[in-house]
């Protein structure tokens, strides 16, 4: 029998006025939109453009470190990662690597019928900014600069879940406290709460974890409960 161990990074995007670092409309719904029309040239990455990092965006950021019980550093940063993809107009992405927002959370849930109360731990909730949106259709490789920019919080788990079941759970309560707070809307549809799981198994003797595999971008409780099941 192998032990099964899952933590995760959820990106919850953020209701705000604004994007992250433009006057841009922050567009909840892309579906609706035209392709390519809430841009300016700080979104698309143009040469000299400046950014300007919104408040709105810093509170509410704020706001669900507080309802994550997380310690709020009063000195944070921003760093650059690099990757080379079209859908990232600056060529790296705006993101909290070293200093983040908020850290060391823990969040309380109920499995059972709320007749088992369990915890699990946050390694840190930072903000960082979404990328384009690359559409393939008819051959081509068509991109919408609209979602370029606008802000997400990365939440990072600890490795403190061990079945498919706690995944879910805990997840359903961390929407509940998004759309109580009027944080996020976090409609997995919409890919305004998107998943990657991380998942190892070990043998119950040992300590370490065996080699992590991870699920990219779910966006359904149903589907990540068939991934993690069909992965262990």
């Amino acid at each position: 029998m192998y032990e099964l161990t899952i933590w995760l990074e959820i990106h919850l995007k953020i209701k705000s006025p604004n994007k992250m670092f433009c006057q841009c409309p922050n567009e909840q719904n892309f579906d609706t939109l035209m392709p390519n029309t809430n841009i300016c040239p700080v979104c698309t990455g143009q040469p000299g453009a400046l950014p300007t990092l919104s408040k709105q965006v810093v509170m509410q950021s704020l706001k669900l470190g507080k309802a994550l019980n997380c310690h709020i550093n009063r000195e944070s940063r921003f760093d650059r990662k690099s990757y080379f993809y079209p859908d990232l107009p600056m060529w790296y992405q705006i993101t909290q690597l070293y200093q983040p927002t908020n850290v060391k959370g823990k969040v309380h849930f109920f499995l059972d019928n709320f007749e088992k109360e369990v915890s699990v731990h946050i390694l840190d909730a930072h903000m960082e900014s979404d990328t384009a949106k690359m559409i393939h259709e008819s051959g081509k490789a068509l991109i919408d600069f609209n979602r370029a920019g606008t802000p997400l919080v990365e939440i990072v788990t600890n490795p403190d879940f061990h079945s498919s079941e706690e995944v879910v759970d805990f997840l359903k309560e961390l929407q509940r406290i998004a759309r109580y707070n009027s944080i996020s809307d976090a409609d997995l549809e919409k890919w305004q709460m998107r998943v990657d799981v991380n998942i190892s198994i070990k043998k119950p003797e040992n300590t370490e974890l065996w080699t992590r595999v991870e699920l990219k971008n779910i966006n359904s409780f149903w589907m990540i409960k068939r991934a993690i099941e069909h992965e262990y």
